[in-house]
């Protein structure tokens, strides 16, 4: 990853003005705006065509302030109070200035997706899902859940391409389009291995890989990185999210981290690092239908919110300050038979109960739980449901009824299906990625340790920061990344 200055290269085997490194949405946004600018861009991909992650993704991009889309379903939302809740959800850290410039600009983001040919349906779906089996075009995604009805009206923010399901690939489809139509040309099986810095430090170019042999590649204007996260590099990951070690890969198994290396070779600054998203093996709508237990019995957050949340706070939060100890992705559904099947079977992803039980206490022997830990969190939850009001986690009256035998409890150890994908998926229950990455400013330049702009170097997506601190939200890594991976086609357009 050591810079290779370009006094050392005797030759290049390809030039442009703008290299994209990576083929995702953010590749394929910073693409189309570069070429659209009058610049000749080039991408490349380790892969043998585009997508990476993107592509495999459920396609939500979060998106606000009063779209089409909203108005449509009924809301009337605001810049503002899509940025208070931005601010509250992407946890600690989370870049202000950022998530204030995204919301203002989400509306235009949202005809700017629209003019590159993605669709979305003016209807919403409106219970907890990780992916509707819909083609709906608008859905929740934990605003209307506490503790974010306390800083910021709900609206529903999730947009969706119009695809049943998985919407990633409909998506990279009309970007790649986009992209290649405005000019934009590619060459695939080619991994980035190192930057070309110039005498005064600015990255002209990059070194990489093809089929096993080094070729060079000269970037009059700027190279932009957009290569994904680090969750597939374990030696990474010990060395900054070790939590995340060991459970299964959100990725295309390209996200190596090797655009964060290769800035960090330069001296650019990281950022959260440390974060990921955590997204457990359970069903939302069964969620929220019922009770979410950990290894000691306890509940620990309120159902109806982002599931995302409620992985995150199962890996992160529940040992801090040793307040238990256990296993913690040890996790428990508990519903009752009218709330099971209150959930369309298709929607269920092939989950099945784990445990069926008449009484909590003969369900609490059956899941190994300590005696007495379900029977009092099934009577404290039922006696909340009764008085309509969660004094302990705040779920909405709308997900709060009691339970009732028989009960039913889910390991979500056992794993999920989603309907595009096929075998066994038991682990240790979360799926997860990295969040942290280069630290850039509104226009994608990368940042060094003292905040100046290293010169011609570009990051976005994964690769980057963004929006995010230690939290996330289904939908603001594709609109962070194709929002921001236009900024940065742009300002690498003009680079001079």
């Amino acid at each position: 990853m050591t810079p290779r200055a370009a006094v050392e290269v005797s030759n290049y085997d390809v030039e442009t003005d703008v290299l994209v490194v990576g083929y995702g949405a953010a590749g394929a946004s910073a693409a189309f705006e570069a070429a659209l600018a009058g610049a000749r861009v080039l991408i490349i991909d380790r892969a043998g065509g585009p997508g990476g992650a993107s592509a495999m993704s459920g396609g939500e991009i979060y998106l606000g302030g009063g779209t089409p889309i909203q108005l449509a379903c009924g809301y009337d939302d605001t810049p503002a109070a899509m940025a208070a809740f931005l601010k509250a959800a992407l946890g600690a850290g989370a870049d202000a200035a950022k998530i204030d410039e995204y919301s203002a600009g989400s509306v235009e983001h949202f005809h700017w997706l629209v003019d590159r040919g993605v669709p979305f349906k003016p209807t919403l779906w409106d219970a907890p899902s990780w992916v509707p089996p819909t083609d709906d075009g608008l859905m929740w995604l934990g605003e209307n859940s506490w503790p974010f009805t306390e800083s910021a009206t709900p609206a529903p923010r999730g947009h969706r391409p119009t695809a049943n399901d998985f919407g990633g690939r409909l998506l990279m489809q009309c970007l790649t389009e986009a992209a290649e139509s405005a000019g934009a040309t590619t060459l695939f099986d080619t991994a980035a291995t190192t930057l070309i810095i110039a005498e005064d430090g600015a990255v002209i170019g990059v070194v990489a890989k093809r089929y096993g042999r080094e070729i060079t590649i000269r970037a009059r204007r700027a190279v932009v990185l957009t290569t994904g996260g680090f969750v597939d590099n374990d030696a990474m990951l010990a060395a900054h999210a070790p939590q995340l070690l060991g459970h299964t890969k959100v990725s295309a198994g390209t996200d190596d981290g090797s655009g964060i290396r290769m800035g960090q070779a330069l001296g650019a600054q990281v950022r959260h690092m440390s974060a990921g998203q955590v997204g457990m093996s359970l069903i939302p709508g069964l969620a929220a239908r019922g009770m979410v237990v950990n290894a000691v019995g306890r509940r620990f957050i309120n159902e109806d919110t982002y599931p995302g949340r409620i992985g995150q706070a199962a890996l992160f939060r529940q040992n801090m300050g040793g307040s238990w100890a256990g296993d913690d992705t040890a996790i428990w559904v508990i519903v009752d038979e009218e709330g099971f099947e209150d959930v369309p079977e298709n929607q269920r992803w092939g989950v099945q109960p784990t445990h069926v039980a008449e009484t909590p206490s003969e369900l609490e022997q059956l899941t190994g739980l300590p005696t007495g830990s379900l029977v009092d969190a099934i009577r404290r939850y039922n006696e909340s449901a009764t008085a309509g009001i969660d004094l302990d986690h705040h779920k909405s009256p709308r997900w709060l009824r009691p339970l009732t035998p028989p009960l039913a409890a889910i390991d979500v150890k056992l794993g999920i299906r989603p309907p595009a994908e096929a075998g066994d998926r038991r682990g240790t229950g979360a799926s997860v990625f990295t969040l942290g990455g280069l630290h850039t400013d509104l226009d994608g330049h990368v940042l060094d340790l003292d905040g100046h702009r290293i010169p011609g170097l570009f990051a976005a997506g994964r690769a980057a920061n963004g929006l995010h601190g230690t939290g996330y939200i289904s939908g603001t890594s594709l609109g962070d990344g194709t929002f921001f991976g236009r900024r940065a086609g742009t300002a690498a357009a003009r680079n001079a």
